[in-house]
């Protein structure tokens, strides 16, 4: 078993600054559970994420929240295009700093993904297509399968995408957010961009590698400039797409170095998600490519989150050992148990309520 005091998740972790208490993440993920559909924060939000939050994670991240209505990636999605949205944003913050952690939020924009039912029960043919009358926008006039056709922004519509992320972004400082992730993965109007399976364009946003890129760059040092000095930024990146044409790891290792020249404090590596694709799923199937960033930004400082099927503790204890990563954010897991870094501590020899993050409530339950 591993010394409790030499436990790599148990480390705190800086960035810009900011100190997280270990090196847990809570990925972001979507709860589709604005029933208002007006994308503002509700009570299952404050209780999901503050008890991750109480549960032990360093840092969490709250889900996809879109820069603008119709970038939603379901009806049912948070979004910060308001400035009616932020209180209960700010809500949102002071439950997740009471619980521990540092609190974060993703915002993006769904591109031609967006307006998908999601998968509930009381939804028919969710994940199936676009909902009736909701309005595509996307680099390129390609459908992702089994989805309404887009319209292809011209560079005014691009211009103003940047700003609402920008924009999306100033409201999560004035919420009182810590770190702010953009959202350029799974298959999203930024990673739209960045594939050449999805952007066809013919003039300075598409074609070459650099060209693809020039839109997420834009959006990286829109939100840069927005949040200010004080404000961790971080991007989730799709590494691969795991089909020919498109995103490659080597080709993304090659982009993180230009991502932190522009200002990116983290980078959080996943995959997939913009065309079907046979993904080879498993445990900890991501991390290879989250090490290839990591090795690509290697003496930048700026470090790597790793995700993927990542569900047992000396699992995530053997990647921040091996160097695969720099943090570790449990998704699926999670949804599990939300004392879930709590637990892991234990399993890995973190007995005492001063060892892990146990809160001080709950000292008495950690007595064997």
């Amino acid at each position: 078993m591993t010394s409790s005091s030499a436990l790599h998740i148990l480390e705190p972790m800086t960035m810009r600054g900011l100190t997280a208490r270990n090196r847990l993440w809570l990925p972001p993920m979507c709860m589709y559970s604005v029933e208002a559909q007006d994308g503002v924060v509700t009570d299952w939000h404050l209780v999901h994420y503050a008890s991750r939050a109480v549960g032990g994670f360093g840092t969490v991240i709250v889900e996809a929240t879109a820069v603008s209505p119709e970038g939603r990636l379901s009806p049912y999605d948070l979004g910060l295009w308001l400035d009616e949205q932020v209180a209960g944003q700010r809500r949102l913050v002071e439950a997740i700093h009471a619980g521990g952690a540092l609190a974060g939020i993703q915002i993006g924009h769904g591109g031609r993904k967006s307006g998908t039912p999601p998968w509930r029960p009381k939804v028919e043919g969710a994940r199936t297509g676009t909902l009736e009358g909701w309005e595509l926008l996307a680099p390129s006039a390609i459908p992702f399968p089994k989805h309404a056709v887009p319209t292809e922004l011209d560079e005014a519509g691009i211009g103003r995408i940047v700003e609402a992320f920008a924009a999306a972004a100033r409201r999560a400082v004035e919420a009182g957010y810590d770190v702010v992730e953009i959202h350029g993965a799974h298959g999203y109007l930024i990673h739209e961009f960045r594939s050449a399976l999805s952007n066809q364009r013919t003039d300075s946003y598409g074609g070459s590698v650099e060209n693809r890129q020039r839109f997420p760059l834009e959006v990286v040092r829109a939100v840069r400039e927005a949040i200010g000095s004080q404000t961790v930024l971080d991007i989730r990146l799709s590494a691969s797409d795991w089909a020919e044409g498109g995103v490659t790891g080597e080709e993304t290792a090659a982009f993180s170095r230009e991502l932190v020249e522009a200002g990116v404090d983290v980078l959080h590596v996943s995959s997939g998600g913009n065309v079907p694709a046979a993904v080879p799923v498993g445990p900890g199937y991501q991390l290879p490519l989250a090490e290839q960033v990591r090795q690509a930004v290697a003496g930048s400082g700026v470090p790597v989150v790793g995700v993927g099927l990542i569900e047992a503790a000396a699992q995530a204890e053997q990647a921040l050992v091996a160097g695969q990563a720099d943090a570790i954010a449990v998704g699926r897991a999670a949804m599990r148990d939300p004392y879930l870094p709590l637990r892991w501590a234990a399993d890995l020899g973190a007995r005492s309520w001063d060892e892990a993050p146990w809160p001080i409530q709950y000292w008495r339950g950690t007595w064997s």
